[in-house]
């Protein structure tokens, strides 16, 4: 089974930067897109940034500018670097990943999307 572990997250002053990580786990091969989500208290989940396989990325307009999505192909990870963060960036931050290619013993197999438990980032005043 694929399972996804965000880290990096933690309590940091507006202004700062932080970034967090996403490792994959379960003799991933390939995965097609991994993006991050985030889901404030009170709040609906929130897209934030993706990256496809082809380098592609997508961001949502509340980070452009501010959030860097980035990937290691090779150890099948994702990275979010996030400067000038505010109050308003506070969440639980989530990985997501699709398409991802798989080996079970001796079968080949393609999933998603999976989703990781969350890692908590908060920005104070």
């Amino acid at each position: 089974q694929v399972q996804l572990v965000e880290s990096g997250g933690g309590l940091v002053q507006a202004g700062s930067s932080l970034t967090l990580s996403c490792a994959t786990s379960g003799s991933v091969w390939r995965v097609d897109k991994m993006a991050w989500y985030r889901q404030a208290p009170g709040k609906e989940r929130e897209y934030i940034a993706s990256m496809a396989f082809s380098g592609t990325t997508n961001y949502a307009d509340s980070v452009k500018g501010r959030f860097t999505i980035s990937r290691d192909y090779a150890k099948h990870t994702a990275q979010l670097q996030m400067n000038s963060l505010k109050p308003g960036d506070t969440a639980v931050y989530i990985c997501n990943a699709d398409g991802v290619e798989y080996y079970r013993g001796t079968y080949y197999l393609k999933g998603g999307p999976y989703w990781g438990q969350g890692t908590q980032v908060t920005v104070s005043s």
